[in-house]
């Protein structure tokens, strides 16, 4: 398709009513909504490509007709490369009253780029921009069919470090999300809601009103542009920026299977402090967070006391599993902190195929296990055993 204008005079024309200062670089900032609007959340390619040439270039060489290594993601991201659609979500952020926060924005957090190639392009946002830099900031997540016990102890934790300072983050859902923002509320402290769809777009449906009253003292945010539909996937991308806007994540409840590990899983991998609240060993309802107890080296939650504890370690690294035989240790083998390997060598080395390499490669990156040089080859970032 045609190369949008990216002048910086019809950059600026474009993000008016966005309240993106204007020390920002405006092309920069605009060229992000575009790869909001292109790729799905936590598109690694995508991340990787902008980290090598910048929002601007990279978008240019996403839209080129090239056969190169990047001919598989313009497959994904062409069809979406629609300057009618990337207006609409311009227009629906200003209806919206929504900001525009990028990477350069100062009001940025800076703990979201520890989530590399990873890491969202830009964030929408209703609400106070200055909240997402808060410290100490702590998340409280766990089921939507959540028992009586859960909530209330939701709204304890939340209640009682809200008072204490701390920003509650969460996801908006009905159960243990929608308890702790409205404790923290209650007790006139700050949160946070990152949610899977615009911010335009109230959901869940029965929480207007409390991500109203959450917008009006902190914020509510998300990746995906204004106008954008929540969807399974997105929710489980939006639980990384959770928890890597965390300094300490807590699971409150959780099934066998909840959602909820998912966060806790970012949570570890990211290095944030984890914890969970015990519930009775015949609750189903706890059985996830009894996971993290236990699959997850977490901490025993059970009073605000424990989570400050947590906080004051968060700076600690976490310890790390010897002599796991799993896909990473076996990635981890197939390279060297001396000769950098390509992705068909190491997926030759591992028996794995080219797609689980990347993929296994792109989270072994973020646990700070390998790195990727300029020459885009991979290395390990730990000496040899």
């Amino acid at each position: 398709m045609k190369i949008p204008d990216l002048s910086p005079d019809a950059a600026g024309a474009a993000l008016a009513g966005l309240g993106v200062p204007t020390d920002v670089d405006m092309v920069d900032a605009y060229t992000r909504v575009w790869w909001t609007v292109l790729t799905e959340p936590g598109d690694g390619a995508a991340g990787d490509l902008i980290s090598r040439f910048g929002a601007a270039a990279a978008l240019r060489r996403a839209l080129a007709d090239h056969d190169d290594e990047w001919s598989p993601a313009r497959a994904r991201w062409r069809p979406r490369a629609d300057a009618g659609a990337v207006r609409q979500a311009l227009d629906a952020g200003r209806r919206a009253g929504a900001t525009l926060v990028v990477p350069a924005d100062p009001r940025w957090p800076a703990r979201l780029d520890d989530l590399a190639v990873h890491a969202p392009h830009a964030l929408w946002l209703r609400g106070d921009p200055g909240r997402l830099c808060d410290a100490p900031t702590v998340a409280i997540v766990g089921a939507r069919a959540a028992t009586p016990y859960g909530e209330a102890v939701a709204a304890d934790l939340a209640a009682d470090l809200a008072d204490a300072g701390v920003t509650i983050v969460s996801g908006a859902a009905y159960g243990i999300d929608g308890a702790a923002h409205r404790a923290a509320l209650s007790s006139g402290g700050r949160t946070i809601a990152f949610l899977a769809g615009g911010v335009d777009r109230a959901y869940p449906r029965g929480h207007e009103g409390l991500l109203a009253r959450i917008s009006a003292s902190g914020s509510v945010v998300s990746e995906t542009p204004c106008g954008a539909a929540p969807t399974k996937w997105r929710f489980l991308a939006r639980n990384r920026l959770i928890a890597s806007l965390a300094d300490a994540v807590v699971i409150v409840e959780a099934g066998h299977r909840s959602g909820s590990l998912n966060t806790a899983a970012h949570a570890a991998q990211l290095g944030r402090a984890l914890g969970a609240v015990p519930g009775p060993v015949t609750s189903a309802a706890s059985a996830g967070s009894h996971r993290v107890l236990r699959e997850f080296d977490g901490v025993c939650v059970t009073s605000a006391a424990d989570v400050r504890e947590m906080l004051g370690a968060a700076g600690e690294s976490p310890p790390r599993a010897a002599g796991r035989t799993d896909d990473t240790s076996r990635l981890r083998d197939a390279l060297s902190p001396r000769i950098g390997r390509g992705v068909g060598e190491i997926a030759r080395r591992a028996g794995f195929s080219e797609s689980e390499t990347r993929t296994l490669l792109g989270f072994a990156e973020l646990e700070g296990h390998v790195r990727r040089e300029e020459d885009g080859l991979w290395r390990s970032a730990v000496p040899e055993r």
